[in-house]
């Protein structure tokens, strides 16, 4: 099978573990870069180039698209959608979980619980804002910040409405979340591949850090998830449309609520944390999904 990973370095661990795994079942896998890619648009031969190239008889694409990039990255699966070429995330899905608002508004539309969570449009009813997510300390969120940048503990409520009220001086776009008290600055993440858990960690941030992150300088170990946070984790990547996805939520005195799911969830920490292959598992879900598109010809 002919397979590309989507991918702006080949050195990054995931890229590196997904063409190891292809590799090792027999696949003949390279790694693209989607922002080097020149999209052919015709109604009877759709097809990519990059790097001056045509790329000819991809059978599979496993996108590991980056925030910054995430408009053209898109438009590089899309392109691989109109072609009929199988993709691990659709590019629909992956410009939904992106949008931090847009996604949250898609979970709960469906059900999925959450911490209580406040947009305005650059509201003068700072104050208001926070004491609808429960007063302080809350969460203030910069709608396009990755890997815990941009995400900010208030305190107070004084110190809420100051950072509010500087986000919105600079028109910079912010959510107003509650914040989760008895969590203590641990999450979890549930890896989901084709709507099985494969793997579950819970991140512990350093001391005096609210935010797990990994890139924080948080830590990681293997967790075994509750039959309640199996499920909410598959709920919300099928409201999404994820069909490979990190799942972030937290653990709360009224059941797990989900912060995030990632359409592009880093592989070293939940594969270091388990000790289980979860790049191969991708490969493995490639294999399925490709044979039964086949077979359906």
């Amino acid at each position: 099978m002919n397979i590309l990973v989507l991918s702006r370095d080949s050195k990054l661990y995931s890229t590196r573990r997904i063409v190891e795994a292809g590799r090792a079942r027999g696949h003949d896998i390279s790694v693209v870069d989607h922002v080097k890619c020149d999209l052919v648009i015709a109604r009877k031969d759709p097809h990519v180039v990059h790097n001056g190239e045509r790329l000819r008889q991809v059978d599979a694409i496993i996108p590991r698209i980056g925030a910054s990039v995430t408009f053209y990255g898109a438009s590089v699966v899309r392109q691989f959608e109109a072609m009929k070429v199988f993709t691990t995330v659709e590019s629909q899905s992956l410009v939904r979980s992106r949008d931090k608002l847009r996604s949250l508004q898609i979970l709960s539309k469906a059900g999925v619980d959450m911490p209580r969570t406040v947009f305005t449009n650059y509201s003068k009813d700072v104050a208001g804002a926070v004491e609808r997510v429960g007063g302080a300390p809350c969460i203030i969120k910069l709608l396009e910040g990755t890997q815990g940048l941009g995400v900010v503990l208030a305190e107070s409520r004084k110190a809420a409405v100051a950072v509010i009220e500087a986000f919105n001086s600079l028109k910079a776009r912010v959510i107003v979340q509650e914040f989760i008290q008895e969590a203590r600055g641990v999450d979890i993440r549930a890896f989901v591949v084709d709507g099985v858990i494969v793997g579950a960690m819970r991140r512990r941030g350093k001391e005096g850090e609210f935010r797990s992150n990994l890139h924080r300088g948080g830590a990681a170990e293997l967790i075994e998830l509750s039959p309640e946070e199996e499920e909410i984790a598959r709920h919300a990547t099928r409201a999404l449309g994820l069909r490979v996805a990190g799942v972030d939520m937290l653990q709360s005195t009224r059941g797990p609520l989900i912060l995030e799911v990632n359409a592009s969830p880093g592989l070293e920490g939940i594969e270091k944390a388990t000790g289980k292959d979860i790049a191969g598992e991708i490969i493995g879900f490639v294999e399925r999904s490709v044979v039964t598109k086949s077979s359906k010809v």
